[in-house]
Order: structure tokens, then sequence, then C-alpha cells
């Protein structure tokens, strides 16, 4: 009820500081997916005028990218995860790097006051860089907060290190800050705040919240800030690796913002050696522009126009109950299903033996259903239907349900699950739909050559992902990928449920 007040509070007090021309009904976004200038390969100790003469060099590519977006109009840009020192390091080479990144509440403006909180060169840069191109900023940098020995959690070298988002608004206000909660399992040189921060900020262009990577996998703060905050767009640095047939970041990020209704603006690290790539303006109905260039080695800035608040407009899908139709089919018994990984997960599949028909694969309380009519498939082209019912354990701990259908890598059905990025087999039809326990299912199309499909699928409300027109290109993976937050594991910094 307190959060729901305040809201309200919030909502009056605007509507008494800007008059109703001031908002706006649409906005210009920008991400720029950028391939960051490296220390090298090994951590390695630096001294601080080093680690500023690194990531002086990164800003100035990141300063251009921003020049060039303001130029085109664009109200706020999103800059990666890591953009400005890459991820190569330990807790004491990461050290020179890191700044003190006061409480936004703090109403300061770093461009005007460079040395109010210390020598905080980076935080000025960007202050001004946001300040001198009218443009809201969004960068990811290093916290460093001094801790002592009465706090139980406190690390032996007496500081907390954090993986931390930054926001500058038009005038090179410091606007917003978040701490990365759910770090990833190699980031040894950070540390997680004790309990998931839910950050958000007003502007007249719509409401905003921040999380970071491997944030967006987990129920908080990333469901809390859409479905508890109402924010109208993500704003989401990363530094993702590709991980084929589900989690490339496009697909995976593109099939977020349908899940949740919700604009996010996602910009990914350029690093293809590592399988880094994959940048969007993503809305509740489809890509607005994506960008996935596993070749070469530049970086590339996107911009798109976005509805400012996506769940007033005439386009935002409906509700849907991911397993309405799905219960009312029937399982028909079957022989001829087999197992396979994906991503280190035990999947039950079943092959399409032909080039139209129904067909039905259950494991656990999941039974996935597919309808579809194939053309022009290829003899050695092997498709199968998968699902998946239980707990991921690899890089993290959370319970996925899943429906598939993909390419195996090839006729061999043990390469079934296998990476794959290219296809020559067309869908004139689909329909996949399951019995879900979980209203958080994340609806994924991806093609041949790792490509959206925008505009050429839709969900139902009765949870049918389904084309009627086909597709484009030739099919790699039609997706149903659900998250079932209520059998998550506890988070290893709070021992609570799910909210």
């Amino acid at each position: 009820m307190a959060i729901f007040q305040l809201h309200i509070c919030a909502a009056f007090l605007m509507g008494m500081i800007l008059p109703s021309s001031a908002l706006e009904d649409t906005f210009i976004a920008a991400v720029y997916e950028h391939a960051v200038i490296l220390t090298g390969d090994t951590p390695r100790n630096v001294s601080r005028a080093e680690a500023l003469e690194l990531m002086n060099r990164n800003l100035d590519i990141l300063e251009g990218a921003i020049k060039t977006a303001a130029q085109q109009g664009a109200h706020i840009i999103v800059t990666p995860e890591d953009a400005l020192y890459g991820w190569v390091f330990t807790r004491e080479t990461l050290y020179p790097y890191l700044e003190n990144i006061p409480d936004p509440q703090v109403d300061w403006t770093p461009c005007n006051e460079p040395k109010r909180f210390g020598s905080n060169p980076i935080q000025g840069r960007l202050s001004c860089i946001a300040k001198e191109n009218s443009i809201y900023v969004v960068a990811n940098m290093g916290d460093k907060k001094p801790c002592n020995r009465s706090d139980p959690q406190c690390p032996s070298d007496g500081r907390y290190q954090y993986n931390t988002d930054v926001v500058y608004d038009t005038e090179g206000k410091f606007v917003a800050r978040y701490h990365k909660f759910n770090l990833f399992m190699s980031e040894h040189q950070f540390d997680s705040p004790p309990e998931p921060e839910l950050v958000t900020f007003n502007t007249t262009f719509g409401k905003f919240g921040l999380f970071t990577c491997f944030d967006i996998l987990f129920h908080d703060p990333a469901v809390t800030l859409v479905r508890k905050l109402q924010v109208d767009t993500i704003l989401f640095p990363t530094a993702w690796m590709n991980v084929l047939p589900h989690l490339t970041a496009v697909e995976f990020h593109s099939a977020w913002a349908m899940g949740m209704r919700v604009n996010v603006l996602a910009s990914n690290t350029h690093r293809p050696s590592l399988s880094m790539t994959g940048s969007g303006i993503y809305a509740p109905d489809g890509s607005r522009a994506y960008h996935y260039d596993a070749e070469s080695e530049k970086g590339h800035l996107l911009v798109a126009e976005l509805d400012s608040h996506p769940s007033l407009s005439p386009t935002h899908p409906a509700p849907v109950n991911w397993s309405s139709y799905a219960t009312t089919i029937k399982p028909v018994p079957k022989d001829g299903d087999f197992t396979g990984l994906i991503f280190f997960d035990e999947y039950t599949f079943s092959e399409l033996a032909k080039e139209a028909g129904n067909l039905t694969v259950c494991q656990g309380a999941l039974c996935c259903h597919l309808s579809y009519k194939m053309t022009e498939k290829q003899e050695n082209e092997v498709y199968v239907l998968g699902a998946f019912d239980g707990l991921h354990e690899v890089e993290g701990n959370y319970y996925l349900q899943i429906c598939t259908l993909l390419k195996c890598a090839s006729a061999d059905q043990q390469t079934c699950g296998q990476p794959v990025t290219t296809a020559h087999t067309r869908f004139d039809f689909f329909s996949l739909s399951g019995t879900f326990s979980t209203n958080y299912v994340f609806p994924e199309v991806l093609l041949s050559g790792v490509q959206l499909a925008p505009g050429e699928f839709q969900v139902l409300s009765d949870g049918q992902l389904v084309t009627h027109n086909g597709t484009s290109k030739p099919v790699l993976t039609v997706t149903l990928w659900g998250r079932w937050y209520e059998k998550d594991p506890p988070h290893p910094y709070i021992l609570s449920g799910v909210p």
C-alpha cells in the first residue's frame, strides 16, 4: 500500500511540475554495442594513471557514439557493461579503475562540481558528455565503498567493489545508481549488495528501471521493477556471451521484452571471439532495431523510436494465459522419444518425422504441443520438439520450463540441442504451446543466420506461439522459455524466498 501511495504521489507531483504538453508519447532510444579496448588477456596491476588512460580511450569511442545518437534525436542512450575497462580482473587489479559513486540523492552534477566527492574524473566526464549533448547517458563502471571489521560481510581488503550502472540527465545531473545483484560466476572482482536494489527514475518520456546482464534471468530486481514498480522501459547494460539455441542476446532479450510486456534497451559488448555480440531496442510487440555481428570487430549504434508508455499503446499485447490452450489437448502415448542435452540440461525430444502434423512431448509436469507444416524441408535436416522441466545448475541455479522446436546439428539425433547457426527448412505454419506452471514465459523465434523475426509471429491470449504465413528465413528454433521463479533455490546472498 505504501508503494502504491508513493507512486500516486509521484505521479501527482510530476503532473504539477510538468504541463501535459511536456509529456511525450514517444521517444527516440539509442544503444551502442562497443568493442571494448582491454587491458590484456590476463589480470595485471596498473597505476591509477594507467587505468584512467584506458578508460578515457574507451570513453573517446563512447562519446563519439553518444554525439551521433544525440544528432539523430535520441533522448537516451545505453552503453554496455564493462565498456570502460573490460572484464579481465582480480579484486586487486580492478581497484585502480574504481571511483566512489555517491547516492544520487546528493543532488550532484559532476560536470559542474568535479571535486565535490573527491577525485572522480570518469563520473565528471560522463556528466559533461550528457550535458554537452543534451541526452540521458547510461553507463557501467566500478564503485568502491570502504567497510570495517564490525561488518561481518566486509571483505578482507576492507572495501566493497560493485558492478555499477550510472545515469546522467540532459543537464549532466546524476540521477540513478544501480549495484548489480546477480553476479555472473566469473565476477569474483565484485561484491553483491546485501539485497537487490530497485532503481527507477522518471522523465517526460516515461519511467525507467535499471539492471545488469545476469540479473535478467532472476526475479529480483528484474521482475519486481516491471510488475510492482510498473516501469515503462528497462535500461540493460550487458556483457552477454551467446549460447545457442535459446540464450543468444538478441533472441532472449527481445523475448523478455515481449514476455514482460515492456520496452528493453539492451547494449552488449562486442567481442566475437568470446561470442559477445547482440544489442537491441525492443518493444513489447517486437524488435524495433537490433544488431548481431559475429564477424567484424567494430562497434555499432542503433537508434529507434519507442512508445513512452507502452502499456497505454493500442499495440500493447493482451495478457496471456500460458497454459490455457495446451491443457485442452490430451497427450497421446507414442514411441520414439529420446533424450538430449541443451546447455547441460537433459531434454525429452520427439522427432518431426513428417512434413506436417501434430506432436506432443512431456517431461515432468510440462507437456509441449506442436502443430506444424514444413516447406522446402531438406532431407539432411532434422527437427525435434523438446521439453524440459527442471532446475538448471550450470552458471547459476534457476528453475526452467521450456518447450522448443529446434533444428539438430546434423541428421544424427545425438546432435539435437547442439549450437546451429544456419538452416534451409521453412515452416508455413506452426503453433507451439505448453502446460506451464508459471506465468513468466518468453517467446523466442530465431531464424537462420541468428536473425530475429519481428512481425512474423504472434502470441495468442491462450498461450499459443503461432505463425500463419511462414517466416522470411528458415527456422533455427521456436521456443517458449519459461521461468518458474518460486522453485528457485535461495539466492546465495539472501536466505529468503521470492517476494
